[in-house]
């Protein structure tokens, strides 16, 4: 006989738990134990049929993520992102002493123009630690610099998180088809907003209380980058134009929802479908290789994120996401709602992904939640997400080792794991958690 109740949503509960910890532990991708959780536990358990949990697999999503990072791929492939971000560093000559604002903003355009979180990290780490010892700025403050960057920028709508939330909300919201669904693309527009000025408090507070900083962009140097060949010069027209595309349309609706042929043209805009459109006059341009581009499409975040989805869903069907939304708007206090999501999500990013485990775990609870208790769910994914980018920055994180593996000295590459442990994190993670309690509560 199944078993139903609370017993089973116990299960499932503890199998996400354990999936995280093995794939923490182990290497192995989440989302893969995700799979087997979600096989194991709707077929033998609830007694579903296999075609039910084939048919838990988020198509959506997936198709979204792999058509966006199969057209920005081509802007990495041809070097175009990494020559933007020289340009932009080098036009900041003139002023060192905003150096940790001008890497921020680097990586905030790098990442709205669509590069991924760690494409970003992975360019700018490396070019960020040659100049914090050129200008003689704490490699800390422009540690969170980029990183806060890649973050923010990223939650743009059309941006690689950004894309990934919005599939995670219009999720949220297709489990509970009773209620009446947000605008998923005006909520990661406030989202990215809303990083950006947290982002910029935070720099602020690390440029000016570490005494390091004192002396930044004494004798530093910028090098001139080339000149963009036609080939990249082709591929900025092509990301510039995409952009235009999924975000006039989108956004004329919000200031003239009354228009219905805006309204009508709006709704067949979408994301994916457009980027292989562009990917695909790309590929006729040969502005990059495709047998490349198509191998650097992240399998690894599609896999995390859609394993997590399938549990999830199992979850959903288990009722175990309605259990909990009751439990929380039952024990938990309202106006401290928020701040428990805050918190909870600093602590599972700190050693898991934002996007393949914290968000797709807590997002299906906003939906009933914020019904049940009258919060703005926009607060709620809001909180949610800057929580969980709280602690991005921490050493154990993806973000954090890439900026470690850019340090070149061990002694310096120590030091720095000591900052980013017991500074960086806790001040994020601090400044966070108050920032989201005063955002919760103007929402």
């Amino acid at each position: 006989m199944p078993i139903t109740g609370t017993a089973l949503s116990l299960i499932i509960i503890v199998s996400i738990a354990v999936a995280v910890f093995l794939g923490y532990k182990t290497g192995i991708n989440t989302g893969l134990f995700c799979i087997i959780f979600a096989y194991a536990i709707g077929c033998f358990v609830m007694g579903l049929a296999p075609k039910a949990i084939i048919g838990y697999w988020p198509v959506s999503t997936m198709f979204v993520i792999l058509a966006v990072s199969l057209f920005y791929n081509v802007a990495a492939s041809n070097g175009t992102l990494e020559k933007l971000s020289r340009t932009l560093l080098y036009v900041c000559r003139g002023f060192p002493g905003l150096l940790p604002y001008a890497l921020f903003f680097v990586a905030v355009a790098l990442s709205v123009m669509g590069a991924a979180y760690f494409t970003v990290l992975a360019f700018l780490a490396p070019i960020t630690m040659i100049i914090c010892e050129e200008s003689k700025m704490d490699k800390l403050t422009g540690a969170v610099a980029i990183n806060c960057g890649a973050l923010a920028g990223g939650n743009f709508p059309t941006a690689a998180l950004g894309v990934i939330f919005r599939g995670l909300m219009e999720s949220a919201y297709a489990d509970n088809p009773d209620l009446t669904p947000i605008d998923s693309f005006s909520s990661t527009l406030m989202m990215c907003g809303l990083a950006i000025i947290v982002s910029l408090i935070l720099i602020t507070i690390l440029r000016f209380a570490i005494k390091a900083n004192r002396s930044i962009g004494k004798d530093a140097t910028f090098e001139k980058p080339e000149a963009y060949d036609k080939k990249q010069k082709q591929t900025l027209v092509l990301i510039f134009t995409m952009m235009a595309v999924v975000l006039i349309f989108p956004l004329l609706q919000m200031l003239l929802p009354d228009v219905a042929a805006i309204t009508t043209i709006a709704s067949k805009i979408d994301v994916g479908l457009v980027a292989i459109f562009f990917a695909v006059i790309a590929l006729f341009l040969k502005l990059a290789p495709q047998k490349e581009i198509i191998a650097n499409i992240p399998w690894n975040t599609i896999i995390m994120i859609a394993g997590a989805g399938m549990l999830i869903a199992v979850a959903v069907e288990a009722g175990t996401i309605e259990m909990l939304s009751a439990w929380i708007s039952n024990n938990v206090p309202v106006f401290l709602i928020p701040l428990a999501f805050s918190v909870v999500a600093a602590i599972m990013s700190f050693f898991s992904s934002t996007t393949g485990v914290v968000t797709p775990a807590l997002f299906p609870l906003i939906p009933a939640l914020a019904a049940s208790t009258g919060l703005n769910p926009v607060a709620l994914f809001t909180c949610t997400v800057l929580g969980a980018q709280s602690s991005a920055i921490s050493p154990f994180s993806s973000g954090g080792s890439l900026i470690l593996g850019s340090v070149n000295k061990e002694e310096d590459r120590n030091a720095l794991f000591n900052k980013l442990m017991f500074a960086a994190v806790p001040i994020s993670v601090g400044v966070n958690t108050v920032y989201n309690f005063i955002v919760s509560m103007i929402l």
